[in-house]
């Protein structure tokens, strides 16, 4: 099997680039078309492929098939299968961060600080994105009705 730390630092240096493309250099035409593609995704999906079948036994299989918390606490605790849910958490963050770069670009909607969250937390930085969202649509509504007004 591969040195599975080598794998580890791979995956993380691989999905690195895209965030700095989306958090430093959103506008670019390179970052556009990078992020507008679904190729970023294919290797690190290739990889989880990869580990979650080199990760499965029958005992696993039938542990993942009726989970319970301290199941599956014990077969995270191994590190093939650590290293797979780390792979589906970059994987997971990065298509969420990209969601994330896309509606902004087309919508307007400020995002360095929602794929700063992503990269850090997923799902923190998906609230912080619809919260973004909200507010600025609820601001620009307001905005809208008074230039009406006047």
């Amino acid at each position: 099997m591969i040195d599975l730390s080598l794998l580890f630092n791979i995956a993380n240096l691989y999905a690195l680039p895209f965030w700095l493309l989306m958090v430093i250099l959103p506008k670019w035409g390179v970052t556009e078309k990078i992020m507008s593609s679904y190729l970023p995704f294919v290797p690190l999906a290739g990889l989880y492929i990869y580990l979650f079948s080199v990760s499965l036994d029958p005992e696993s299989v039938e542990a993942f098939s009726n989970p319970t918390l301290p199941i599956l606490a014990q077969l995270f605790s191994q590190e093939p299968v650590m290293l797979t849910g780390w792979i589906h958490f970059i994987v997971l963050d990065l298509f969420t961060g990209r969601y994330i770069y896309l509606e902004g670009k087309e919508k307007g909607i400020f995002t360095i600080h929602s794929l700063i969250l992503c990269l850090l937390a997923g799902p923190i930085g998906l609230l912080s994105h619809i919260v973004t969202a909200w507010i600025q649509l609820k601001v620009s509504k307001k905005e809208e009705l008074e230039a009406s007004a006047t």
